[in-house]
């Protein structure tokens, strides 16, 4: 790193930002904002140390505004101890595509509303198809912040960092170290939420409840143990764990209570002293991404909010955690949404519907350009009884990363359109989910604990890609 380089970053800021003597000084706010979509496309786009730099100065320059990486452990477990009223459920956001972008419209829904109750995440599997490692991912969601003038802890969370069974199977201590050195890099960058996903390695035929999730158990907390031993000081990560994979049977209270008291008794021997999960993943009838039908539309789902309610309240009364979690919630009916809030769920997953806006959305030469690769591309994928409409819904996501600079170099008056619609959905999701007002719930829980960012880690070497075809978003 030069003085020359560091130099090239700030220019990009119009000179509304200094750096004296290691400590970055603003000179001029309201440029700053205006120019910090420039380190996000800086850190979207290009690579070395340009791409560090931007990431570095764009995590320093929210420390100095007071927006900045958060836990939202101490929330959940507020909520559990009933401390909180069970009166919102938070959505936690999959940003795909755009997602500096989306996350503007995130934070311009969510400040007329005082809404800080809302996650913004990433699945190990996104991270692959989308080209988007959590260094990015991060930088992308506090530039948001800063252009947005958002202020206060940010919730950044790695989702469903999940065991390949495949993988495990051929090469577990591989496939293991692989997640350990994901939740390493995510933590650098600012990832204090992490969901461990080893739900995928449940044995069902085995013959009791306690040792199909055996091996979940197990791992989950080995898992947690390490969250723990690298953890920055200060912060309590918040850790989630699952009992099923979506899409798979409904979970029901007995797998909650024998993935608990194993995961309680695993922990204990990994560190006696350890903090356990906040939250639990349940299989409730939702899928990832939907059932598209062969017109195109999506089939309904049925979602059953009678279990949902139980095992959210199992866990808070018997484990003391906030709730518990819905995955593939997004592409359901409007009037869904707010059943999650009765039936007291602590987290609900969204990623799939602002992706399908995204290519409703943008123009169709675009698209059909989009389409034509995925035809190359992933040809393979196309089942002999699918339609156009199911072959590209299920393999349009497999676009976005080779797209991603296309779609950061579309006209500003198309990304305003997206962004307008995505602000509007965000809008009602906040409604729908209760989630305004609650910037008094977290401002009463979470400790403001800002970490300086490491400047090795932003400048060091950058993480090879991976095979994530087989994992869940």
């Amino acid at each position: 790193m030069t003085t020359k380089e560091i130099n090239e970053i700030l220019y990009l800021l119009d000179k509304s930002v200094e750096l004296e003597d290691g400590k970055l000084v603003i000179n001029n706010a309201p440029k700053m904002r205006a120019n910090i979509h420039r380190l996000a496309e800086v850190s979207a786009l290009e690579t070395g140390t340009k791409q560090g730099l931007a990431r570095y100065i764009t995590r320093m320059v929210g420390n100095e505004l007071g927006l900045y990486p958060a836990s939202i452990h101490e929330l959940y477990l507020a909520r559990g101890r009933g401390e909180i009223p069970a009166v919102f459920t938070v959505p936690a956001f999959n940003l795909r595509v755009l997602s500096f972008d989306a996350a503007r419209a995130v934070f311009r829904a969510a400040l007329p509303m005082n809404a800080s109750a809302f996650i913004f995440e990433i699945a190990r599997s996104e991270m692959g198809y989308t080209d988007q490692r959590p260094a990015e991912y991060a930088t992308s969601i506090l530039a948001a912040a800063i252009a947005e003038d958002y202020r206060g802890p940010i919730f950044i969370q790695g989702d469903h960092f999940q065991a390949s069974g495949k993988r495990f199977t051929s090469d577990p201590e591989t496939e293991l170290q692989a997640i350990k050195d994901l939740i390493t890099e995510a933590l650098q960058a600012g990832f204090y939420n992490i969901d461990i996903d080893t739900s995928t390695l449940v044995d069902l035929s085995k013959s009791t409840l306690k040792e199909q999730q055996r091996l979940n158990t197990d791992l989950s907390a080995m898992f947690t143990s390490y969250i723990r031993s690298n953890e920055p000081p200060g912060v309590t990560v918040s850790v989630g764990g699952e009992i099923g994979e979506v899409g798979g049977h409904n979970s029901t209270v007995e797998e909650l209570q024998a993935y608990m008291e194993g995961y309680l008794s695993d922990l204990a021997n990994y560190s006696k002293d350890a903090i356990g999960i906040s939250k639990i993943s349940v299989q409730t009838g939702t899928s990832h991404g939907g059932v598209v039908l062969p017109d195109g539309s999506i089939a309904k789902v049925n979602v059953d909010f009678d279990t949902l309610s139980k095992l959210s309240q199992v866990a808070r009364q018997d484990f003391g955690l906030g709730g518990a979690v819905q995955h593939g919630a997004s592409t359901l009916p409007e009037d869904a949404f707010g059943k999650f809030v009765e039936s007291e769920a602590i987290e609900v997953h969204l990623a799939t519907n602002f992706q399908n806006m995204f290519f409703d959305l943008v123009p169709e030469g675009f698209r059909s350009e989009m389409y034509a690769y995925l035809d190359q591309k992933h040809s393979s994928e196309r089942k002999s009884d699918m339609t156009d409409e199911q072959f590209y819904y299920k393999v349009r996501k497999n676009a976005i990363g080779p797209f991603k600079k296309a779609s950061w170099n579309l006209p500003h008056e198309e990304k305003d359109k997206i962004g307008s619609a995505w602000e509007r959905q965000f809008s009602k999701l906040f409604k729908f989910l209760g989630v305004s007002n609650t910037r008094k719930y977290i401002e009463d829980t979470i400790p403001p604990v800002i970490i300086s960012p490491n400047r090795k880690f932003y400048l060091g070497a950058t993480t090879g890609e991976e095979d994530v075809s087989d994992l869940a978003d």
